[in-house]
């Protein structure tokens, strides 16, 4: 298995893409406008859509990508792309992205019979079986809005851990204290000078970044994300000053990681 960093910035600038991850050519892990960087005879592969939550950052390439690929697919037979989220995370879709207003319903489109995407539910604790060897798990994740995060089983190799958009989490660190983990892909969305807003909006800052590891033990490859364009050097300098045992490093676009 690989898994390629499509975008990981917390925000929009030119040379940022938000939160997207391809696992091997034909499963997403979020859908932010990193999404963009699929050439469309990439896109055309994707049969999977894994949605931690609802916030634009992370959802707005769906209904942009089916658009896309929704003649090649049906051309070539392919199946409807499937959006695996939690019930709440496709709720929040159909009321307020695929409903006509804002983008056409592609769950009814082209038709109704022969949709471009289907939603499927999950729930923490589920474990997802894409393929005979490719299993992920879904992690709790604490945010302003139901939300998660994902384990891709990498079997004797350990696991590929994203915590999706979380505040602190100790039901993610109780359930990773039982598995092994190989690379850990966790956000801290603000600096320490804006704490207090971290914690309103449920997001990390170094100093919670901090507490949170200490309750991961060993020495884990930890790789920061969501931080926001402009902010990365005062971010990564004050989370490279944590005295942690963890190798810490930020997460870069395009970067990939190889799971047995």
């Amino acid at each position: 298995m690989k898994i390629r960093v499509l975008g990981c910035a917390g925000a929009l600038a030119a040379g940022y893409r938000t939160t997207s991850f391809l696992l091997d050519d034909d499963v997403l892990i979020d859908a932010g406008s990193g999404v963009a960087e699929l050439t469309v005879d990439a896109m055309v592969k994707v049969d999977h859509i894994l949605v931690t939550h609802s916030h634009l950052d992370h959802v707005l390439a769906i209904g942009l990508l089916a658009d896309t690929v929704q003649r090649r697919r049906a051309q070539a037979g392919r199946p409807p792309v499937k959006v695996h989220a939690l019930p709440e995370t496709l709720q929040a879709l159909r009321a307020h992205v695929f409903n006509g207003v804002i983008w056409p319903d592609f769950t009814r489109l082209p038709s109704a019979e022969r949709p471009a995407l289907t939603f499927h539910e999950f729930a923490v604790g589920d474990r997802l079986d894409l393929g005979a060897d490719r299993h992920i798990e879904v992690l709790s994740a604490a945010h302003t809005v139901p939300a998660v995060g994902f384990a891709v089983d990498g079997g004797a190799d350990g696991h590929w851990v994203f915590t999706g958009d979380t505040g602190p989490n100790p039901a993610l660190w109780t359930r990773l204290s039982e598995i092994k983990v190989a690379h850990l892909i966790i956000e801290c969305a603000f600096g320490d000078d804006e704490c207090g807003l971290a914690g309103i909006s449920k997001h990390l800052c170094p100093t919670t970044l901090r507490e949170e590891l200490a309750k991961l033990g060993g020495a884990i490859d930890v790789h920061i994300t969501h931080i926001k364009p402009g902010e990365r050097a005062a971010v990564m300098n004050a989370v490279m000053g944590l005295r942690m045992t963890h190798r810490i490093s930020a997460l870069e676009n395009f970067q990939e990681f190889t799971l047995a």
